[in-house]
């Protein structure tokens, strides 16, 4: 998928202008910012369908969604407090706390990695070690060169034998052109049907089947300050009921997710990506995995990605 963004003037002044979602009342008992990680996708599946149910306005919170102008922006922003919420990554997550920003995970809305390595599925790569001497596109230095590295040592290869080659995130349009082999970085429930719409299926090697531990995707993030008030778990608890309503409703709920902003969510990517990600939401998102993020973060570790990691009750909880 090319990751271009939808840019808002300003993140904090254009709270309501992402798209039309359900109207508020006019007063509300708590407010809550959420800056997501993405232009709004199926990613963000609970998060919108609790919004289009009025399942946040059920609960008392008047929520607002934000998209990026930087996607490296929505964590830093709720460290220095210009913000409730933000949707990142687990890994992202734990290399920020390493280097002292004071962030809590409180939920997980993608409960499994979705990142990969992907290829054509009619090109000459048909396992990763044909990858030495091949180019190899990324999007983001640092985290995806770990996990590349750590993919391709399981195949006797090192990122020395690759070209690594920056394609800013023209992914699938870098890999689809030939200007590189293989990519990095690539999202399995978006990079894979978009090649496929263009008749031009791809590939892909998980990395948690090639020497990379399990992770959560995309996880709900706040600041360290902010973890006892009690509209959290309200918010938490209303991301569960919609989860639970995706999937046990998963057509009825793509109806709604795309008529949430027809002209921006109503195409076949979209649906497509809905179809394989409804899997993928967690289905208990206040739940923590203490061992899983104790492997990761000995995994970050021992790539050199972090040089100390802090104790996990100080940046990842289960709200009361």
């Amino acid at each position: 998928m090319t990751r271009n963004f939808s840019r808002l003037r300003s993140p904090i002044l254009a709270l309501t202008a992402i798209f039309a979602l359900t109207a508020f009342p006019a007063r509300a008992n708590e407010t809550l910012t959420v800056l997501l990680d993405w232009f709004v996708n199926p990613d963000h599946g609970p998060i919108v369908i609790a919004q289009e149910k009025g399942m946040f306005r059920d609960a008392k919170l008047d929520v607002f969604l934000v998209e990026p102008a930087d996607p490296n922006d929505p964590p830093k922003l709720v460290a220095a407090g210009k913000a409730d919420l933000a949707i990142t990554y687990q890994p992202q997550l734990q290399m920020a706390v390493a280097e002292g920003l004071p962030l809590v995970r409180i939920a997980t809305l993608i409960a499994t990695p979705l990142n990969s390595l992907v290829v054509r599925d009619k090109g000459p790569i048909r396992t990763i070690a044909d990858l030495k001497g091949r180019k190899i596109g990324y999007s983001i230095g640092g985290f995806e060169d770990a996990l590349l590295g750590a993919m391709l040592e399981k195949h006797g290869l090192s990122l020395s034998d690759v070209e690594l080659v920056n394609v800013n995130f023209s992914l699938s349009p870098s890999l689809l052109s030939g200007q590189v082999d293989a990519v990095i970085g690539a999202f399995r429930n978006f990079e894979l049907n978009q090649m496929a719409l263009e008749k031009n299926p791809g590939r892909a090697f998980y990395p948690e089947e090639e020497g990379v531990p399990a992770y959560d995707e995309l996880v709900i993030v706040t600041n360290a300050s902010l973890v006892q008030r009690a509209t959290l778990r309200r918010f938490v608890d209303v991301i569960e009921a919609a989860t639970q309503f995706i999937v046990n409703h998963p057509d009825e709920a793509w109806e709604i997710f795309r008529n949430a902003a027809p002209e921006k969510l109503d195409n076949e990517l979209n649906r497509l990506a809905w179809r394989d990600t409804v899997a993928r939401f967690a289905l208990r998102p206040g739940a923590l995995d203490s061992r899983r993020y104790e492997r990761f973060g000995a995994f970050l570790l021992q790539r050199g990605l972090i040089k100390t990691l802090p104790k996990l009750e100080t940046y990842a909880v289960e709200l009361r």
